[in-house]
Parts: C-alpha cells; structure tokens; sequence
C-alpha cells in the first residue's frame, strides 16, 4: 500500500518543480525580452540613419570606415538642432513663412502638411499643455470609467456653446493609443490623476496589466 503512495508523493513533486521552472522562463523571459527589443530597435535605427547618411559624406571623412557607429544619428542631431538655429532669426523666419505660403497652394499636399505642422506644434511648443494631466472619465455611460488624456481647454466655437468651462479629452484606444476619441467635457466631471502622463500611456498599451502606483486622485473643483 505504501507503493502508490510514494509514487504519488514522486509526481507530485516532479509536477511542482516543472511548474517552477515554467514560471522561472516565463520570469526570465519578461525580464530580459523589454531590454533586448529596446536594444535591437535602437541598433536598428542607428544602422539605418547611418546607412542613409554615410553615402552624403566624402569617403576620406566618412566615419563609417573608421568603425564608428551612430555617427550619422548623431549628424542628424546636430543638423536639426543648427536649422532649428537658423529658423530663429530673420532670414529663417522668412524661408518658413515662404515654405508656409508655397505648401499651403497645392491642393493635397496642404492638407496632410497643414495637419502634420499642427500636431508637431502642438506637442513640442513649451507653452503646450497637450497630453500633461491623465484624467478619469466616465465613458461611455455613468458608472463606466475610462482613462483619458487632457489636451487643452475647448475654445473657439465648440467652447462657445457651453456656458461652463469644458475641456478637450483624448481617450485613446487599447492597445493601441494612436487612435481613439476626442470628448468634450464640463471641467467638473473630469477627475484628474495623480499618474504621469507616461505611466498612463504604459497602462493603456499593456491593457491595465501594468498599473502605476496608487495615487489619490484630485477633482478638478467646480468655479
């Protein structure tokens, strides 16, 4: 009798010490696989500019034959930063108010420059405050809770037709933020988090699976 009791006490621990070991992969897996995609896709984009550029660079200068890698990145770092330079003064002011005037003449061209130009402004202006305050919602029915981002304060003749303050809320879809919804509503429904923008956006990919750290949340008050 003491047979099959031993032999179930052998598959027993044969079948604990199998599912340790899957939970130490899985483990090793979740550890290691962020870091080595983010590596291989920096690597990669390293090796493509530097693909791009080194064929602009006379070959007794080029610093692809030297062995030095990210040298076009970094020529590309430094060529934005001097024409963002040159844009600050008079004669750069003007280049762009001509290039303004020529892209916004042809008829498909200025649509999709008119859209590229007002989101890149609107994210990288230092005055902006696109994407700054994560905020709770409740969408799409009361009782319902969503994660959403604010983009500014409704104005013009949307903000014209309320009679309280409202605020343009981006929710953005799982798991996919780039696409999603613009919401405009009274500032007093929305519930700000305390959550940096980053963290919300990692929260929305990862379908709630990676939740930031609690938080109390702060209501916007009522004027």
């Amino acid at each position: 009798m003491n047979g099959p009791t031993h032999g179930s006490d052998g598959d027993s621990l044969h079948i604990g010490l199998a599912a340790r070991l899957r939970a130490y992969f899985f483990a090793g897996i979740l550890v290691t696989a962020p870091v080595s995609i983010t590596f291989y896709l920096a690597w990669q984009f390293v090796g493509f500019v530097d693909g791009t550029m080194a064929p602009l660079i006379p070959p007794p200068w080029n610093p692809r034959n030297w062995g030095i890698p990210g040298f076009g990145l970094v020529m590309v770092v430094v060529s934005l930063t001097a024409i963002g330079a040159l844009t600050a003064g008079f004669t750069g002011r003007l280049f762009v108010r001509l290039s303004d005037a020529v892209m916004g003449r042809m008829p498909v061209i200025r649509g999709i420059y008119s859209a590229v130009k007002q989101v890149f402004e609107t994210v990288l202006a230092s005055k902006a405050s696109a994407f700054r305050e994560v905020v709770l919602i409740e969408y799409p029915r009361s009782g319902i809770w969503t994660l959403g981002f604010i983009t500014g304060a409704t104005g013009g003749e949307i903000g014209a037709c309320f009679d309280t303050e409202m605020v343009n809320v981006f929710v953005p879809t799982t798991p996919n933020p780039t696409s999603g919804f613009l919401l405009f509503l009274p500032r007093r429904d929305v519930r700000v988090l305390g959550m940096s923008v980053e963290d919300g956006i990692k929260m929305v990919v990862s379908t709630g699976i990676l939740t930031p750290q609690a938080a109390a949340p702060r209501a916007i008050p009522v004027d």
